[in-house]
């Protein structure tokens, strides 16, 4: 008797950022090379990509991938984006921490981005991540679980947070333990309040690995939680992606090597088999 396959979920975050991105992941949600996708749901190209997505329902975790680092707000918020753009990561981050985010507005962006997800999809997400992390940040989480509660919503919400044994067997163990260390209670948080959450969570990487790409992404699945996430950035570069990510060139190689043999065989190798969402 083969022994089962370890569960986990792949997950490409940026659905909607450019054309370019949505065809690539797109193309490795219909091949099972990924199981689940967070969208964003304030940029243009999201309305254009929406449908064929949609026709994937059931077979890849469909999230919302909150943003509020990059585009145009879905509505008015006249402290955070007085100029109709959503600020850059510092500042965002400075406010959050500093306890000067405006929470009213935070909150009415979170539901228009819901709203414009389930007007696009026919329901609300499968989950919530956010672009950047954002969604774990002090001033946002507490919108966000509010705002899920009113809604009686029951998917699942990505925690970024790992142990720290795990972070430091891994690529970027710099850069994930200063995330979760700004996600720090963020998935008790949401547990308390009724969400499940995954358990276990990699996949960061520089950006600019070249040729060690795959190395590298590959050490992300060493040391997995019981219910683990990887998070991933594939898709082709075009003019829009250029317009709003100065990094583009490590996409395309994720595109590849998520599409190639060589992948295929890791997973048949490691006995992974790729989910939608984290097991209970």
């Amino acid at each position: 008797m083969l022994p089962e396959r370890r569960p986990v979920v792949l997950c490409a975050d940026d659905y909607g950022l450019s054309p370019g991105v949505s065809r690539g992941i797109l193309e490795l949600a219909r091949e099972g090379r990924i199981s689940a996708t967070g969208s964003m749901t304030n940029i243009p190209a999201f309305r254009t990509d929406a449908p064929p997505l949609r026709e994937l329902a059931g077979t890849v975790g469909l999230g919302l991938h909150l943003t509020l680092t990059a585009g145009a707000p879905l509505g008015a918020m006249p402290r955070v984006a007085r100029h109709g753009r959503l600020p850059p990561l510092g500042r965002i981050l400075f406010a959050s921490l500093s306890g000067r985010l405006p929470t009213s507005e935070i909150r009415g962006e979170i539901e228009r981005q819901l709203d414009a997800f389930a007007q696009a999809m026919g329901r609300l997400p499968d989950f919530i991540d956010g672009h950047q992390h954002v969604h774990v940040l002090p001033g946002v989480r507490g919108a966000l679980l509010a705002a899920l509660a009113a809604r009686r919503w029951r998917g699942w919400l990505r925690d970024p947070g790992d142990r720290p044994a795990a972070i430091r067997a891994r690529p970027q163990a710099r850069k994930a333990a200063v995330v979760a260390g700004l996600g720090l209670g963020f998935g008790a948080a949401a547990r308390r309040a009724g969400f499940a959450t995954n358990r276990g969570f990699s996949g960061f990487s520089d950006f600019a690995e070249g040729d060690g790409f795959a190395d590298a992404f590959e050490r992300s699945f060493r040391a997995l939680g019981p219910a683990p996430v990887v998070m991933c950035h594939p898709g082709e570069v075009d003019e829009a992606l250029r317009a709003l990510d100065p990094v583009v060139a490590s996409r395309p190689r994720e595109l590849a090597y998520l599409g190639s043999d060589r992948f295929a065989a890791f997973l048949e190798r490691e006995g992974l088999r790729l989910v939608p969402g984290p097991a209970a």
